[in-house]
């Protein structure tokens, strides 16, 4: 078994998806997201994620990460917040020895639907049809378990590779 976490990274909420990978079966183990204060500075923002991330880590022990790559936000101020989210991230997963890959959108949403172009609402509706979910999960959680999905196909990928 292999435990993989997506993340979507945030400076409101940071999504994250757990999954194990059981050689062809993947199961959903959870999801959610981490909601911090809003009007709180960024550095109490940052710090607030920082803990709750280590603690989910510290809770479901995953053994790979993939996380949601950089992209530029509608201005520089929101891509420079987006990055400090991201940075206290990528060391929570260093300090715990988690391997990550960083996806770009396009590749998780052709990975998750096919289209690079698809909508959130695609993106949430085949994350709940490929893991068997009862509901669809909210979208910072969805993005999070498509980009972990995404992760498990690139390991399977890897390993046939391996294998051949």
């Amino acid at each position: 078994m292999e435990r993989i976490i997506g993340v979507d990274p945030g400076t409101k909420i940071t999504g994250y998806g757990i999954i194990d990978i059981h050689g062809n079966q993947t199961t959903h183990v959870d999801c959610g997201g981490i909601h911090a204060p809003p009007k709180a500075p960024i550095e109490e923002r940052l710090l607030y994620i920082y803990r709750h991330f280590h603690e989910i880590l510290r809770e479901f022990r995953p053994a790979f990460a993939g996380v949601e790559d950089v992209f530029v936000a509608k201005n520089a101020k929101s891509s420079l917040l987006l990055g400090h989210v991201r940075g206290i991230l990528l060391l929570a997963l260093a300090e715990h020895d988690i391997p990550h890959i960083a996806y770009p959108p396009r590749e998780v949403k052709k990975t998750i639907t096919g289209v690079g172009t698809a909508s959130k609402e695609q993106i949430q509706y085949m994350v709940k049809q490929l893991l068997g979910l009862q509901e669809i999960a909210f979208e910072d959680a969805s993005d999070a378990l498509a980009i972990a999905i995404c992760h498990s196909q690139r390991l399977k990928f890897q390993k046939q590779l391996i294998k051949s």
